[in-house]
């Protein structure tokens, strides 16, 4: 299916069925949401990196708008649809302040390895505890997918716009896993060194050793 729909670049990458939080201010983008608040349609928020706006991006539907401020700011709650692809850039669009794309929304396989979706939700808490950070899913573990995962990752933003670009929840997992591969042994080795530097200045009950 192919879609005229209004978008909002932003440098961030938004996964089906997340819920975002936005601040707005800027007035084309004031002007965009309350149009797609009144109409209850949904628009796109492309991802940006280094000052590019990449082909992919997520389809958003407001699902809420928190607070109306004096000049028109808005603080909404928003969600994540489904993943599009920009087939046209509209920079100008009659009677708006905002721009526009046609485009369309690759087929996307949601069925993974349960098994591995486990092993990767354990993963993801070990490197919580090594980073000592407190996070929590939004949602019971079982029904967890790659897409809830990714934010918790440690992924950078190409990293996690790589992702949004593999269509199959296999495919997504494998990428996970492949992270957490190389991201948590390094971790595992800078707080062993940590502890190792530590030490140093200390005196250190040592056994001996028999000869």
């Amino acid at each position: 299916m192919t879609n005229f729909i209004p978008i909002f670049p932003l440098g961030i990458v938004v996964y089906p069925g997340e819920s975002l939080n936005l601040h707005i201010f800027e007035p084309r983008y004031k002007q965009l949401i309350n149009e797609c608040w009144a109409t209850k349609k949904p628009f796109g928020i492309p991802t940006v990196i280094n000052q590019s706006m990449k082909d992919l991006g997520t389809l958003v539907r407001v699902t809420e708008i928190s607070t109306t401020y004096e000049d028109g700011q808005l603080d909404i709650k928003t969600e994540g649809l489904e993943v599009l692809h920009i087939l046209e850039l509209m920079k100008e669009v009659p009677d708006k302040l905002y721009s526009a794309a046609i485009v369309n929304y690759p087929a996307n396989q949601y069925n993974g390895d349960s098994v591995l979706m486990q092993k990767l939700i354990a993963e993801i808490r070990a490197l919580h505890a090594l980073l000592q950070v407190q996070k929590k899913f939004q949602k019971p573990d079982e029904v967890l997918c790659s897409y809830d995962l990714a934010h918790h990752a440690g992924l950078t933003l190409q990293e996690e716009y790589d992702l949004l670009g593999l269509l199959q929840e296999m495919q997504r997992q494998e990428y996970l896993k492949r992270h957490l591969s190389k991201v948590v042994p390094v971790l595992n080795e800078m707080n062993a060194l940590k502890k190792k530097v530590q030490l140093n200045g200390h005196f250190k009950n040592l056994e001996s050793f028999n000869l």
